[in-house]
């Protein structure tokens, strides 16, 4: 079975995307971690303390996933494909990292085994979180060919 961990920049509050966070987190079948990176205070090098606290939750043993505008845009389908293929070979942790406004380094990022994109706009960190769960819902839809997923 597959364990996906969600490495995040920022609190997820109440509200309308803590709200469908969590209701996306009830119907995913898998193990879903998040950990969240919160800063108190603006500093100049926000990424580098945020990428800190980052590589203390990277397992060296995960498959990590970096999610960036400058990445790879997987159709729902493939995304699915992608997991299912995780399956195939064994692949059991996947790490999702999200970064905040000021982005992340260059050094998580090169850590990442595959650069996923959204597409080429920036979304809100937050709002990024809640569609992670959504394609992870719906590719876990697709696996199981439920109807969820329509072309």
């Amino acid at each position: 079975m597959l364990k996906f961990d969600i490495i995040a920049v920022g609190r997820l509050r109440n509200g309308p995307f803590f709200e469908l966070y969590q209701e996306y987190s009830k119907r995913i079948q898998y193990s879903v971690s998040l950990y969240e990176i919160e800063i108190k205070t603006k500093a100049q090098d926000m990424a580098e303390l945020e990428a800190e606290k980052i590589k203390k939750h990277i397992s060296e043993h995960a498959f990590v996933i970096v999610l960036d505008e400058k990445g790879n845009g997987l159709r729902s389908l493939d995304f699915a494909k992608t997991l299912e293929n995780f399956q195939h070979t064994g692949e059991t942790h996947i790490q999702f990292i999200i970064g905040g406004a000021d982005g992340l380094t260059d050094e998580i990022k090169g850590r990442a085994n595959l650069l996923l994109s959204f597409g080429q706009q920036t979304w809100p960190h937050m709002l990024a979180r809640v569609m992670l769960l959504e394609q992870i819902y719906r590719a876990q839809q697709i696996l199981n060919n439920h109807p969820y997923h329509r072309e």
